[in-house]
């Protein structure tokens, strides 16, 4: 049941993102345009990434056998790639800042909430990305709740920072 609802909220949050992206804060300008597509890529890859948690959770919480071994069997697959997922969530995001920098901030004016937005996102994806590799060095109960606060506090971030209008 809450599987369900839990894929149902991931859809409508890309559907949302789409819709705002490309209906509400259309561009003239190719170079901005790119940015919003990395943008895109980027929510998207973090979306799958952080949707780990939720996925360990489950398996956690659900009382369902044969649910607990299809979500292991998967986490496991998945697992192998969190690490290429985030490097290239971040590559992305990396790319989107540095276009919005050069065509956007100047015109809006760097006091702008929407660029100071971004920089609190971007501070909080490094400690996302510090916390994870302290998790990948060695492992530990802190560790791990470490960088899953650190990742839920990067997604509210990130989606606050999305939705200020430009």
């Amino acid at each position: 049941m809450y599987h369900r609802l839990w894929i149902f909220l991931n859809g409508c949050l890309a559907l949302i993102s789409i819709v705002y992206i490309w209906l509400f804060s259309p561009h003239d300008n190719s170079l901005v345009v790119l940015a919003q597509l990395l943008a895109q890529l980027a929510m998207l890859l973090f979306i799958v990434n952080i949707n780990m948690y939720f996925i360990f959770l489950v398996i956690r919480k659900t009382s369902i056998r044969k649910v607990k071994i299809r979500l292991a069997k998967f986490s496991r697959y998945f697992m192998k790639w969190h690490i290429p997922i985030a490097v290239l969530g971040t590559s992305t995001i990396i790319g989107h800042a540095a276009i919005n920098l050069y065509a956007i901030a100047p015109l809006l004016g760097w006091g702008h909430v929407k660029l100071w937005s971004g920089v609190l996102a971007m501070v909080t994806l490094a400690v996302v990305l510090f916390a994870g590799w302290l998790r990948h060095k060695k492992a530990s109960g802190f560790r791990r709740r470490f960088h899953l606060t650190a990742a839920m506090i990067f997604l509210v971030i990130f989606l606050v920072h999305m939705f200020i209008p430009v």
